[in-house]
Formats: C-alpha cells, structure tokens, sequence
C-alpha cells in the first residue's frame, strides 16, 4: 500500500514538473527581448524606445512627404519612392543632376539635432548629405556643410582632395573620415550627423569619424584652405539653422530610414 502511494506522488510530481517547464517554455517564446525587436524591424519606422525619446521619421518609405526640390515647390520625378528608398535615378550629367532631378530638401529647417539615415551608392556614384543649408543660390552647397557619400573604389573623387577628405564620411574637401569604414557601392551603410550649438559629429557605421567646430578661428582657417571661399565668400558664416537636403550627382542612390531628433 505505502509502494503504491508513493508511486502515486512521484507520478504526480512528475505531471507539474512537465506542466511547469511547458509553461515556461511558452513564457519564454512569448517573450522577445526589446533588442531583439529592434533588429528585426524592417527600414523606414521607429522603435517604441525611439518614439519616447524624441525621434520622429522624414521619410515614411511610401511617399516623399515634406521633401521637395530644392528651391522648388514639388518634389522632381527624377527621384522616385522605390521600396522604401528615395531613389535619384543616375542620369550621367555630374553635379549638374538630372534635368527632371536636382538636389532635394526636407520643408523645414532645423538648428541643434541628431540626424540619421542609410545610403547606398551605385559603382562609381557620388552624392552627399547637406545640413544648415540655405536656400539663397542657385546650389544648396553653396551654403551648406556636406557629408559625402561615395562609392571610394571607383570614382575619382576619393583620390581627390587632402588626405581623403572627398571620401565617403568626409566633411567634403575639409576633414577626413577617420576610420574610413565605408562599405562598397550596392551595399548599404548606416550615418548620422549630430549637431549642438556650433559642433557637429559625424558618424559612419556606428563609429564616430569626425568632429569639428563652427564659426571657430580654426574653423574660419580650415575654409581658407578650401575651394570654398572661390565658389561662396562667405561660406564659412554657415547658419545657426538650416536644411537637410540630399544631392543629386548624376548617379544612382538610394536613402532610407531617415529619421531626426531635435536637441
């Protein structure tokens, strides 16, 4: 009798110890951690933790709402919303753009804030990220800071320059990338700029590669040396507050995930 009871409890105990541990096993395949989450979100969106801390999206993926031509009233059909990318079409005719293209920008401006976005370049293409630009000539570059974007295997612009300074990353023809860890054209690499009161960050695949400050004695010397007095005298006065814009060089690239939070 005391055998039979015995085998009773321990068949019991049995039975829960298998129904807990399934229990559990559910519990913990219900639950994905929030990293987790965040790596599998597709492009174009913005995490619950983004959401909470300030970040809002330029670009939804699916429409060019907010961007238009720079120095236009509509957005040019030289770019077109290709999945979820903002993609200029290459035309071939340099920095002239295309003739339905040209550089685009989003509506408003802004001041102090935390930019960032994914590129990726055809063989051989150049573009750039522009900042605190003005809408006062007939080029958005003429006014603005601009981090480049290019394909460093195969257009002559990364052999251009100082010290790599028209390399991808690069604060264009003034301050190098610093690691150059720029990926190859067709793949897509991860920036952001980060702007507070007069210093500004760039970074390349989640490393910072540049730092530099405003309206400094040596920033005014830095321009010096540049081709920008030539182009602009006043270059180097770059505004407290501008716009973003995306260049059109004649090449194929595409943009996504751009996405901004002020400071």
């Amino acid at each position: 009798m005391k055998q039979n009871s015995v085998s009773l409890i321990l068949g019991v105990l049995v039975a829960l110890s298998v129904a807990v541990s399934c229990n559990t096993e559910k519990e913990e395949a219900a639950v994905t951690p929030a990293e987790e989450v965040e790596e599998t979100m597709g492009p174009n969106q913005l995490t619950q933790a983004e959401i909470d801390d300030g970040w809002v999206l330029l670009f939804d993926g699916e429409t060019p709402t907010g961007w238009t031509g720079y120095k236009k009233e509509s957005f040019p059909t030289g770019w077109q919303i290709v999945d979820g990318t903002m993609h200029c079409q290459g035309s071939g005719r340099g920095e002239a753009g295309g003739i339905e293209g040209g550089d685009i920008v989003y509506e408003r401006p802004f001041s102090n804030f935390h930019l960032k976005l994914e590129w990726k370049i055809s063989e051989g293409g150049n573009s750039g990220i522009f900042y605190l630009g003005q809408d006062t000539h007939d080029y958005i570059w003429k006014t603005a800071p601009e981090m480049q974007v290019l394909d460093n295997e195969k257009h002559p612009d990364a052999e251009a320059g100082i010290a790599g300074n028209r390399q991808a990353g690069a604060l264009y023809d003034l301050i190098p990338a610093v690691p150059q860890n720029a990926k190859p054209a067709g793949e897509w690499n991860s920036v952001e700029i980060k702007v507070y009161k007069g210093t500004v960050w760039h970074y390349m695949n989640g490393e910072v590669v540049l730092e530099y400050h405003l309206w400094t004695p040596e920033w005014n010397e830095l321009v010096a040396g540049s081709k920008f007095p030539e182009l602009n005298p006043d270059w180097a006065n770059v505004a407290a507050e501008g716009l973003i814009g995306l260049q059109d060089h004649g090449d194929d690239v595409w943009y996504r995930s751009i996405k901004i939070r002020e400071l």
